[in-house]
C-alpha cells in the first residue's frame, strides 16, 4: 500500500506546540509534494466560563477584529516558514474548535490533519478538554498529534 498525501491541514492556536506541529506539517508537505493549509478557529461569540455563573457575550465586532488579527498572524507565520517551494494557504473561521477543524477537513477533502496536543491531564483535561482528542474522534482522515517535547516525557 502506498500512502500519498495531497492535502494537509494544520490547525494553529499560536502555542509553542502548535509551532512544532506546523514544522511537522511543512516537512510532510515537502516530502509528499502536498498543499498545506493553516487553520485558526476563533472561539464562538458566546462562551461559558468555568467557575462563573452565566455566559460571557463577546460583541461580533470584537470577533471580527480578533479574526482579522489572527489572519494577519497566520500570514506572518507563512512568511517566516520558508515555504516558497510549497503551496500554502491559511484561513480563519469562527466556531467550536474541534467541530470546525473536523468540518473544514471534511468539506475540503484533506488527506491528513497535523496538530499540536498540549498533553493536559487531570483537572486541566477535565475542565478544558482536549481539542486534539476530539478532532481525532471526529476527523474524516488520519490525525497526527504532535506533543511538546518538554512535556512529552513528563509524568503529569
Amino acid at each position: 500500500m502506498e500512502i500519498k498525501l495531497k492535502k494537509i491541514l494544520c490547525p494553529v492556536d499560536f502555542s509553542e506546540t502548535s509551532d512544532l506541529a506546523t514544522q511537522y506539517a511543512v516537512a510532510l508537505a515537502r516530502q509528499n509534494g502536498a498543499s498545506l493549509t493553516l487553520l485558526h478557529v476563533v472561539a464562538p461569540p458566546l462562551a461559558a466560563l468555568p467557575g462563573e455563573t452565566g455566559i460571557l457575550a463577546v460583541p461580533q465586532a470584537d470577533i471580527n477584529e480578533i479574526a482579522s488579527a489572527c489572519q494577519e498572524r497566520l500570514g506572518r507565520i507563512v512568511g517566516t516558514m520558508g515555504a516558497a517551494d510549497l503551496n500554502v494557504q491559511y484561513k480563519v473561521v469562527s466556531g467550536v474548535p474541534f467541530l470546525e477543524i473536523a468540518r473544514f477537513a471534511r468539506e475540503n477533502d484533506f488527506d491528513m490533519i497535523v496538530m499540536g496536543s498540549h498533553g493536559r491531564s487531570g483537572l486541566g483535561h477535565l475542565l478544558i478538554g482536549s481539542v486534539a482528542e476530539r478532532v481525532v474522534r471526529k476527523a474524516p482522515c488520519p490525525v497526527l498529534t504532535v506533543k511538546d517535547r518538554a512535556r512529552a516525557g513528563a509524568v503529569v
